[in-house]
């Protein structure tokens, strides 16, 4: 491929400097903040590009016409003028090339065989040149994404800051698992702002999982009505990511969570139980059905992969192979199985993934499995070694991915803390131990998942694979405010910090993060009684992090609004600060229900004072009046409630937010109706001056009493 094209960039020449003026400290390595890291950077120059703009010419090579047009959108978006003339330019060279050779010779740089598939080069070259070097369009791709991020400042006064460095991958595969089976199915404008953003960070896989929310021809009844993704947005899907060089692995359970394809009369007695979730090994039919999921997933997936899922198998042994299971164990049966659905796929020429969390409990017969199939061990705990789930598979000789989490499953809020941890290690030891790539997972278990909400592990998850041995979670969270939102501030990666530590206070308490458990829990009941006493001593420094973060995600938006720009990525910043809202809310509803029945157990001690009565009366309306605590609890759900569902439908279909939304109508009409109620409670003590004993009017023992 002979490249023969250039990206020119006009030169702003800098004022004089005044007699006083203090001259900008020259940029360093240090100050690149990219995400993922680079390889290696030796220097760093830069060029004034603010005031004149920059020419962007068509080229003939689609591909690489398609790179240059998707860094000059990015470009205009952080305001850099565009067709203005007698600029310095950006060539991007074949490594091979005469000017690739010139250019790493001049600069003592080697194109290492490593660097063949993915890897660039990026060099100033000459006084007011840029260049960018590869072997491929994918390099040049990953090299102009790179570029990117080093655009610095605004208005006239924006550079872009101009390393020498050699960058390319630790792991060949490095991709996201999203959920679309238990609540959220995006719409196709958010898998399109997916896969741009996922590519935008050398992410190189993608994969939607299926329970039953692909709309197969052959089991229409599963598919609900707006609920499932149809072949012909797959298409339209796979075409779009391969323009960003992803390639989309569809995931199939084929085993296990099927609940929702079983409890169908027609498919349940295909079921290990009746309307269970697992498929029965044995029965005549099941190989025939996967079978034939896979062959339509194989006319519009056309890529090498596809993902069987195959992972908590809880119910095998408890039904119709009971006695199979008994007989030969039941990791044998479950092997088994696996390799008959790798035969019965082998017409459609997958190289088959699997979850390995139930082949790793027995070790000594992984090795039966087919050697073609890629193994994709997980865990999600922050461990501080991960041998024990990768070692059976690379040992017996299979290919292996290992799955770390995002850990933003039933949570409030992503825990951060733990999915950094998890995403660290578990790729750390599978580099050490050859895996050879990274899938990491978005869950929504409880299908209240917000995927905006998620960007914060999924781009450590990206950094992790591509760069080489243990990444730096202190590197990347001083980095990712800038890379991702174009925050210069350090801001955003300071509102990051604050959620974390919210969560980690609870942890410390003894509760597992911020859950979504407690965002709905009643703590006028027993058991949220019980967790009022472990979460009120920190709900206050809990709340002040989370308000915290609201704050400074405002002073990040108000700082780049001064300077003429709007930071990048906004959807993801309104994620954040609904999460930090619920954050807040969680510890408000505790903190006012534990007021609530101290205030009443003080107005109830002085009621028999015919002199404090008005202070009896004003205690009451503290409670429960147009603007009292119970009012506070409605409005907190009503709020959040509609914050929620506008959060909802800018990524998803409107498929399963009704179930979510009744969880806030519910919680709301809850607290109207206490209010209500304390109508009552008002007016009995305004005739008869007497008040009743907290049990008899809905109200718990303060904690602290």
């Amino acid at each position: 491929m002979r490249l023969h094209f250039v990206l020119f960039l006009t030169v702003l020449f800098p004022a004089p400097m005044g007699a006083n003026a203090q001259p900008t400290p020259a940029p360093t390595c240090a100050d690149l903040h990219l995400v993922p890291a680079v390889r290696e950077c030796m220097a760093v120059d830069e060029l004034p590009i603010g005031e004149s703009g920059l020419v962007i010419p068509h080229e003939k090579d689609a591909e690489i016409d398609f790179v240059v047009r998707d860094l000059a959108e990015a470009l205009r978006e952080r305001g850099v003028p565009i067709d203005k003339a007698q600029a310095p330019f950006i060539h991007f060279f074949p490594a091979d090339s005469k000017g690739g050779a010139s250019i790493l010779e001049e600069r003592h740089l080697q194109f290492d065989p490593a660097m063949a598939k993915e890897g660039y080069v990026i060099a100033p070259a000459g006084v007011n040149s840029v260049v960018v070097i590869a072997q491929t369009t994918t390099g040049f791709f990953y090299g102009a994404q790179t570029i990117k991020q080093l655009i610095r400042g605004s208005g006239k006064g924006t550079v872009l800051l101009v390393p020498t460095l050699r960058d390319w991958p630790a792991m060949a595969h490095r991709g996201v698992s999203d959920d679309w089976s238990r609540g959220p199915l995006p719409t196709m404008d958010f898998v399109k702002r997916e896969i741009r953003t996922l590519a935008a960070y050398k992410v190189n896989i993608f994969s939607p999982y299926f329970e039953a929310t692909f709309a197969y021809a052959s089991t229409p009844v599963a598919a609900f009505p707006g609920g499932a993704m149809t072949p012909d947005e797959a298409r339209e899907m796979v075409a779009y990511a391969a323009k960003y060089h992803i390639t989309v692995i569809p995931e199939q359970e084929s085993f296990g969570h099927l609940h929702h394809v079983l409890k169908f009369e027609e498919y349940s007695p295909l079921g290990e139980t009746p309307h269970g979730s697992v498929l029965a090994p044995g029965d005549d039919a099941t190989l025939p059905l996967i079978s034939s999921w896979f062959g339509e997933l194989a006319k519009v997936f056309p890529g090498p992969y596809a993902h069987i899922g195959a992972d908590e198998t809880f119910e095998l042994g408890l039904g119709r192979t009971r006695e199979e299971v008994k007989e030969k164990g039941l990791s044998p049966v479950y092997l088994d199985f696996l390799t008959k659905i790798h035969a019965a796929l082998a017409p459609y020429h997958k190289q088959l993934l699997f979850w390995g969390d139930i082949a790793v409990k027995s070790p000594e017969l992984v090795g039966t499995l087919p050697k073609d199939m890629i193994a994709v061990p997980w865990v999600y705990d922050a461990k501080p070694d991960f041998t024990y789930e990768i070692v059976p598979f690379t040992k017996a000789g299979l290919e292996t991915w290992v799955a770390s989490g995002v850990n933003n499953w039933n949570r409030v809020y992503p825990n951060n803390n733990e999915a950094l941890g998890n995403i660290r290690g578990f790729v750390r030891d599978g580099q050490r131990l050859g895996a050879t790539g990274v899938l990491n997972t978005v869950w929504n278990d409880d299908g209240e998942g917000i995927f905006d909400e998620n960007w914060y592990g999924i781009l450590f998850g990206a950094a992790a694979g591509w760069q080489a041995g243990e990444s730096s979670e202190q590197a990347f969270t001083a980095s990712y405010g800038l890379a991702f939102h174009g925050d210069e501030t350090g801001k955003i990666d300071e509102a990051q910090r604050q959620l974390m530590a919210a969560h980690a206070l609870l942890r410390k308490a003894g509760l597992n993060d911020v859950e979504d458990a407690y965002f709905w829990a009643d703590p006028f009941s027993p058991q949220g009684q019980l967790l009022s006493a472990k979460l009120l001593p920190v709900a206050a420094e809990m709340r002040l992090d989370a308000e915290k973060a609201i704050t400074v995600v405002a002073e990040a938006r108000a700082a780049a609004k001064a300077d003429g720009r709007t930071l990048a990525n906004q959807e993801a910043l309104d994620a954040m600060e609904l999460g930090a809202r619920r954050m807040d809310f969680v510890g408000l509803k505790f903190e006012e229900a534990d007021e609530i029945a101290s205030i009443y157990s003080q107005a109830r001690a002085i009621a028999g004072d015919k002199s404090r009565w008005d202070e009896v009366s004003e205690l009451l309306e503290t409670i429960g009046s147009n603007n009292g605590k119970m009012q506070d609890m409605r409005d907190g759900y009503t709020q959040l409630g509609q914050l929620y569902s506008q959060a909802w439908l800018r990524d998803n279909r409107p498929y399963w937010l009704a179930n979510n939304m009744a969880r806030y109508d519910r919680a709301a009409q809850m607290w109207i109706g206490r209010g209500d109620q304390w109508n009552q409670v008002i007016a009995r003590w305004w005739t008869m001056h007497t008040l009743a004993p907290a049990a008899d009017v809905g109200l718990p023992e303060a904690v602290g009493k």
